[in-house]
């Protein structure tokens, strides 16, 4: 079983197509470090052993560092999605532990179209630059790129990645949910479909969703009930249900299908992968075998076309 923790809403970004809306006048929410340590004791007394910490920027939480720590205690993997941007010292002290791995969304290899996507000038310079020290001080990652931009450069940015030595390279396509929604209410046609099924999603006022993506399908809340009971309870099962009639072909044998869709972290289902140069998968393109793109005006794709390179 794996679950998404939001920590905080707060973020030093304001990337456009953000699915949690989170931005530099988000919060922490409601949850204490007392709420969250009972969290992680409930998760990991369910049989959870998958965690991703998210926001928001989870590095800027001041208790971030003593999160991980608690959640180590309790046998956990732990995924860090950070924007990379900004992580204080005490921060790479427990990304550095077993067990601990990186995650991070990137643009493209023009620092312009990074920008544009986060709206802050030198988030792309500040963002290889960590990726780059992590990498140094070994500790495992990996990179999405995400479609947001038309024409935009992703294989580019793959190959970026790839040289820089990252193994782990995913391809994913815009959310329309939060700001990538562009205004329009969620759909539910645009989950995958297993949401609530061996996975949840807590956020910084101690609500639950059964994926990060699908934040107005509440089952509860940690602050009233325990995790167990709020995932094995009514409104879990209603909402699993209700995917059920929305998207039929994931139950096969009365049992949910993986699906390219559903990406929450580690051995779980994902979008394309690629592997790095030197990894046993096979060769990757080099440098001089990107095509180059004209300089362009930035335009923002449509919200919910898939625009992979798969």
């Amino acid at each position: 079983m794996f679950a998404w923790l939001e920590i905080t809403g707060f973020c030093n970004l304001e990337c456009v197509q953000c699915y949690a809306n989170s931005s530099p006048q988000g919060d922490h929410g409601t949850m204490t470090d007392a709420d969250w340590f009972r969290v992680m004791d409930e998760l990991a007394a369910t049989g959870v052993r998958d965690v991703q910490f998210i926001g928001g920027e989870p590095t800027l939480h001041p208790s971030f560092p003593a999160y991980v720590r608690h959640a180590r205690t309790k046998g956990m993997r732990i995924e860090v999605f950070s924007n990379m941007t900004h992580i204080r010292d005490e921060a790479w002290e427990v990304l550095q532990l077993p067990e601990v791995r990186l995650a991070f969304s990137y643009y493209s290899d023009w620092a312009q179209d990074h920008d544009d996507v986060t709206k802050s000038k030198g988030s792309h310079a500040r963002t290889r630059a960590n990726v780059e020290k992590a990498k140094q001080l070994g500790i495992p990652m990996r990179g999405s790129i995400i479609r947001v931009l038309t024409d935009q450069r992703s294989k580019p940015a793959e190959t970026d990645l790839l040289e820089i030595g990252i193994r782990d390279v995913r391809t994913d396509k815009l959310r329309p949910f939060g700001r990538g929604a562009a205004g329009k209410n969620p759909d539910i046609k645009k989950l995958c479909g297993r949401c609530g099924r061996g996975k949840i999603a807590i956020g910084p006022d101690g609500d639950v969703w059964p994926c990060v993506f699908a934040r107005w399908m509440s089952i509860g809340n940690v602050h009233e009930k325990n995790v167990e009971e709020i995932y094995y309870g009514v409104p879990n099962r209603l909402v699993r249900a209700e995917l059920e009639e929305a998207f039929p072909h994931t139950i096969v044998d009365g049992k949910p299908k993986c699906l390219p869709d559903c990406n929450p972290s580690f051995e779980t289902c994902s979008p394309q992968t690629v592997c790095a140069p030197d990894a046993a998968c096979g060769p990757t393109k080099k440098k001089n075998e990107v095509q180059l793109s004209p300089t362009r005006s930035v335009r923002y794709a449509n919200p919910g076309v898939s625009g992979t390179d798969c």
